[in-house]
């Protein structure tokens, strides 16, 4: 498609500038010229009728034509006509009459108004209806030199100004767009290696400097998404390397003494390494989709049916003694199963650093439901209390653990809660940790 329109912003602006400055001063200058010509008419029309209406006043009074400029303080202003029948019929007088006032024979109607050039004409017939009256007036001459001059010199000085406007405009846009280009050129240069660059910011305080703030933020948050993907990845590979090649010693070992091994004991212990893959796969796939807002969807779910079928299913660990609390019924809208999977994770997480007690309490507040998991365990140090969401994140004593687990439950817990527009903290407590969950109310 043929662009009828320059491509360069700056031409764009100016010509749009300097075509609607054209347009409003033509338009306002036409006005002008318009209002002082009518200006000038209106005063010799003002004049035309006091002549018209002076002899109007003597006819209807009585007064026959041929007395009416005796009557008159300037008889010689006026001239009356005697039965003018052919000037009737042929609509113009025989004689001119600019500055008179004239009077008609009775049924004389004047079809159109007429008069020279720059002049102005009005009539009006007596009360009786016998007598028409006309008078005609020139305009102000030193006056219609005026409007001349107003012409003359609008007719250069629109096009000028509609010129200068567009090149104020066009400057204007140079200048604005001369930080935009510095941004452009500098956003052009970033990497996925170099993503820590950042744009210029101008000084000027404008649309301008918003966007570079913008562009900014935008840098460091892809900056920040890499960095994590980068982490992510290399944690993933780190966590999927030890069962692997604990699985490959295993098998290289029964290959190669075939006849010193359990083959059950070392098949078992394979299975549980394949097992930790799949759930650690598992978990690295529900992230991906939760980090591509891959919502599920999402449907009334109560809360307390979840905390209830948990506390049924859950399996007893030694030592270790889970109650449940439900104060308040709140229905929340979400997917069910990965909100089940968030109060298994809590309550894992919780079982494997109790000592004797984990309490998971389900109440309402605000227009919220809180589901709240508290055990008696050593607690969250306050420096680690939003590291602890982080992915593959385990405290020292936890690592120690044989049962420790991969680091990402609690942080798939943090995403799911984010998906559902409710918050995972850890709140205060007087011991052990309590991690909080809040979700809105259906």
């Amino acid at each position: 498609m043929t662009r009828f329109l320059p491509r360069s912003t700056r031409v764009r602006v100016a010509l749009f500038a300097a075509l609607a400055s054209a347009l409003v001063l033509g338009l306002g200058s036409y006005w002008f010229v318009q209002s002082l010509r009518s200006g000038l008419e209106n005063s010799a029309r003002a004049l035309a009728n006091d002549k018209v209406y002076a002899v109007l006043a003597l006819l209807n009074s009585g007064v026959a034509p041929a007395d009416v400029p005796k009557q008159l303080e300037k008889g010689g202003g006026y001239m009356i006509s005697k039965e003018p029948v052919n000037r009737c019929s042929t609509g113009l007088p025989d004689v001119p009459f600019q500055g008179r006032a004239q009077v008609f024979s009775p049924n004389c109607v004047i079809a159109m108004p007429y008069g020279e050039a720059d002049q102005v004409y009005v009539g009006s017939a007596t009360a009786n209806q016998r007598y028409y009256v006309d008078a005609a007036e020139f305009l102000d001459p030193i006056g219609l030199q005026t409007v001349d001059t107003a012409e003359r010199i609008l007719w250069g000085g629109v096009p000028a100004a509609a010129l200068f406007i567009g090149g104020v405009a066009w400057f204007a846009v140079r200048r604005s767009l001369r930080a935009v280009g510095a941004i452009r050129a500098e956003v052009d240069g970033v990497r996925a290696a170099d993503l820590g660059r950042r744009v210029p910011v101008p000084d000027s305080g404008d649309e301008i400097t918003a966007l570079a703030v913008t562009m900014n933020e935008m840098l460091a948050r892809l900056d920040r998404s890499v960095r994590r993907q980068s982490q992510f990845t290399a944690d993933a590979s780190h966590e999927l390397r030890t069962p692997l090649a604990s699985l490959r010693t295993q098998l290289e070992v029964q290959l190669a003494h075939p006849d010193r091994l359990d083959w059950r004991r070392s098949c078992e212990n394979a299975v549980l390494d394949v097992t930790r893959m799949e759930a650690l796969t598992g978990d690295l796939l529900l992230l991906s989709k939760l980090d591509a807002d891959q919502h599920a969807r999402h449907e009334p779910v109560a809360l307390a049916d979840l905390v209830t079928r948990h506390a049924a299913a859950r399996l007893p660990r030694d030592g270790v003694e889970v109650t449940t609390e439900i104060e308040a019924t709140p229905v929340v809208r979400g997917h069910a199963g990965r909100l089940e999977r968030v109060l298994r994770n809590l309550a894992d997480n919780a079982e494997r650093h109790a000592k004797s007690r984990v309490t998971i309490t389900l109440t309402a507040s605000g227009g919220q439901a809180v589901l709240c998991v508290q055990d008696d365990g050593p607690g969250i140090p306050a420096e680690d209390r939003e590291r602890v969401f982080d992915r593959f994140v385990r405290l020292d004593d936890d690592r120690a653990r044989e049962d420790g687990g991969s680091g990402l439950g609690l942080a798939i817990a943090a995403e799911i809660a984010r998906t559902h527009s409710g918050t995972l903290n850890v709140a205060d407590s007087v011991s052990g940790a309590r991690l909080e969950l809040r979700l809105p109310l259906a």
